[in-house]
């Protein structure tokens, strides 16, 4: 990719933070790929709105969250990486439901309704990651998911707008959403929620996060769930049919304790991790005719 010359030289004044040569692998769960020419770090809304409004369209911009369910490659990335911080963080909740930013940690999200007597996000406590994931790849466990309680997401376009877009306008499907093909930053979503004791919808988050506990690798490197779930089939079981439980790839391997869970066991670079989940989707393929698709973003230079 061929950038304005001298492009990171001539970067706006801001108000958040500004690193150059910025090192990526302490932003995602994984600890691995190569650093992004910049990552820009908003102070608020308006901050980024005037970044996005000077910078060359010709940069990429690529918004990250806590990077849960992110590889980012060893040759880094191109433009600028934007995570947004606690400001874009806040929780408030009424009668009818929540608004919560997109940088607001999922499990944060889960509480704050529990506490409000609201019912509908309690699987919100078992996915590792923020609300501006999970609605832009409408995240989901343990039977529910993001666009079954989505009202509308607050977005910001390249030039630096900022408007809302309705459930039915992002478009989801299992794990997507209209927003993984294009330029737009999450900025905030509104859950539309059911009312319901707070000690009902406390003992089911609880159970999910138990559950989680005991059934995923949630203290290993991983970076979530690695493969979508094939129409019929669990990618957990087509992993380990195939024989990829537990058996390292470099220093990469499928967890023993849940094998659609990728870990970096043993300082495994961005390319074991892909490596072996292409390698395992390979195999899968040729053993049982079955497509597995990556629910991990991988993004970045090899």
């Amino acid at each position: 990719m061929s950038l304005p010359e001298n492009w990171i030289d001539s970067l706006p004044a801001v108000r958040g933070k500004i690193v150059k040569n910025a090192e990526l692998a302490p932003f995602t769960w994984f600890r691995v790929g190569g650093p992004a020419d910049v990552i820009f770090l908003p102070e608020d809304e308006a901050d980024l709105a005037a970044f996005l409004q000077t910078i060359d369209p010709a940069i990429p911009v690529t918004p990250i969250g806590v990077g849960s369910n992110l590889l980012v490659r060893d040759g880094g990335l191109d433009g600028v990486v934007v995570r947004l911080g606690r400001n874009f963080a806040q929780i408030v909740t009424d009668e009818w439901g929540l608004t919560a930013g997109a940088a607001a940690l999922d499990a944060q999200v889960a509480r704050a309704a529990a506490k409000a007597g609201l019912a509908g996000l309690e699987f919100y406590a078992g996915i590792p990651g923020t609300v501006g994931g999970a609605v832009t790849m409408n995240a989901g466990c343990y039977g529910g998911e993001t666009k079954d309680v989505l009202l509308s997401a607050r977005v910001m376009d390249r030039s630096g707008k900022a408007f809302i877009m309705s459930n039915a306008e992002l478009e989801f499907a299992y794990r997507h959403s209209i927003l993984q093909h294009s330029p737009l930053i999450v900025l905030g979503a509104a859950y539309e929620l059911s009312a319901d004791s707070v000690e009902a919808v406390t003992e089911r988050m609880e159970a999910i996060t138990a559950r989680r506990e005991t059934t995923q690798p949630i203290r290993e490197k991983t970076g979530g769930s690695t493969f979508k779930n094939p129409e019929g089939h669990s990618a957990w079981k087509l992993v380990d049919e195939a024989g990829w439980r537990g058996k390292l790839f470099g220093g990469a391997k499928f967890s023993d304790l849940h094998s659609n869970f990728m870990i970096n066991a043993e300082d495994a670079t961005a390319a074991d991790l892909e490596g072996l989940g292409d390698t395992v989707r390979a195999e899968v393929k040729d053993k049982f005719g079955i497509d597995l698709h990556w629910e991990i973003k991988r993004i970045g230079k090899k």
